[in-house]
């Protein structure tokens, strides 16, 4: 289906937002838009024109009814119940090809709904915001979603010279973006991702280039939490044909509170969806904190390293190395399609190889022997003589993925 046979969705609280919205709808309508117009407000509501979606049908798709939700007088449970409703209001338009881009305005209440709704939209449909509360954090609300956000200077509480100027900007941003051509992800069928750090960077620098050679498209993400977690997202969206996942440091995070954590979930979606992968333990000698005196009490007396003024490393023991093993085996079994996992038995990054910081051969032993353990009759485990970052090692990787895509 073409971008001319979808519609662009309006959504939010239209009981409290009424003639904002209606500037909005009117706005894109001028830009040739056909629009589907979803009401996330549970008060009640009185616009000039015409709803498709009401606030009844996207309680009902929360699993509350309406009259539960306002009853309850819970003005925080009725913004993320709304916003859930919303969510399957939208995942369902998407999964029928209706959707060509997603658009809302809203306060506190009203964008959380906006962003929580946009989740369940796929990437690549664009998903634009004007909010009140840009300037607050929302990275937990946005998550890995490609969304824009625009400030709308003035509330959204009735229409002014500013904010008309801005609600039109906005129309014609989200149709600009919508109409971009662009070959779409789905037809390339020769999609890798990477994980990387700093800290592995020479090893996935050569792994790109290699694969490159061989006519594959290479999309590297930094394992920062977010990365890691972006990564997931998108191989559950059937972006990738195969995964090398260099640098799993986010497990170490998870485990010990560090800052860069991707979440539980972390190495389990190439594994449930059934791609070819290679997973090698990188970075798994190092936890991620902010400042120095950021670190929590317990850890203090531990071996550190100020990465930059901003990034202090901790060094992983044997005890969380053994745990940490068990962990990356347990993700990776019941995987339905072929994963090795290769361990560079002379460092796993850069500041772990003889006579550097992080060099603990007992620490990495432990991880090293954690895994073949728990893999062994499970799982194919292949040491090498080499650091992650020799480059006979990142050749040995691409060339064993590729066996496995074969």
């Amino acid at each position: 289906m073409g971008t001319s046979d979808k519609s662009m969705v309006m959504l939010g609280c239209f009981d409290t937002k009424g003639e904002d919205f209606s500037y909005l709808l009117k706005s894109l309508k001028a830009l040739g838009q056909q629009v589907i117009t979803i009401n996330t407000g549970v008060m009640g509501t009185s616009v000039d024109f015409p709803i498709d979606v009401d606030q009844d049908a996207v309680a009902q798709a929360s699993g509350a009814g309406l009259e539960a939700i306002r009853d309850s007088g819970d003005r925080g449970k009725a913004v993320e119940l709304m916003g859930k409703g919303a969510a399957k209001i939208l995942e369902d338009l998407a999964s029928r090809d209706m959707i060509k881009g997603v658009i809302g305005m809203g306060g506190g209440g009203g964008t959380y709904i906006i962003l929580e709704a946009m989740q369940a939209v796929p990437l690549g449909i664009p998903k634009f915001c004007l909010s009140t509360v840009v300037a607050k954090d929302l990275s937990r609300q946005i998550g890995v979603k490609d969304i824009t956000l625009m400030s709308s200077v003035v509330d959204v509480a009735g229409l002014n010279s500013i904010s008309r100027l801005l609600i039109r900007q906005a129309a014609s941003a989200i149709t600009a973006m919508a109409d971009t051509k662009v070959g779409a992800l789905e037809e390339s069928k020769r999609n890798i991702a990477i994980s990387m750090f700093g800290n592995t960077t020479k090893c996935v620098d050569k792994c790109t280039e290699l694969l490159k050679e061989k006519g594959y498209e290479v999309m590297a993400f930094h394992a920062t939490g977010v990365g890691g977690a972006t990564m997931e997202s998108l191989i559950r969206e059937g972006v990738f044909d195969a995964v090398l996942d260099v640098t799993t440091t986010e497990l170490a995070d998870e485990l010990c509170g560090g800052i860069l954590s991707a979440g539980p979930d972390r190495l389990t979606a190439a594994t449930e969806m059934g791609l070819p992968q290679i997973v090698v333990p990188g970075c798994l000698d190092m936890v991620n904190f902010a400042q120095m005196d950021t670190l929590p009490e317990q850890y203090r007396s531990r071996q550190l390293y100020s990465w930059a003024p901003d990034v202090t490393l901790m060094r992983t023991n044997v005890t969380e190395n053994e745990t940490l093993g068990k962990q990356l085996v347990d993700k990776l079994t019941g995987a339905r399609a072929p994963v090795e996992i290769l361990l560079p038995l002379k460092g796993i990054s850069q500041i772990d190889s003889e006579g550097d910081i992080f060099y603990d051969p007992r620490a990495d032993d432990a991880l090293f022997r954690s895994i073949k353990e728990n893999a062994k009759g499970q799982l194919p485990v292949v040491e090498m003589d080499a650091h992650i970052n020799d480059e006979a090692f990142a050749k040995s990787l691409v060339d064993r993925l590729l066996k496995l895509m074969d």
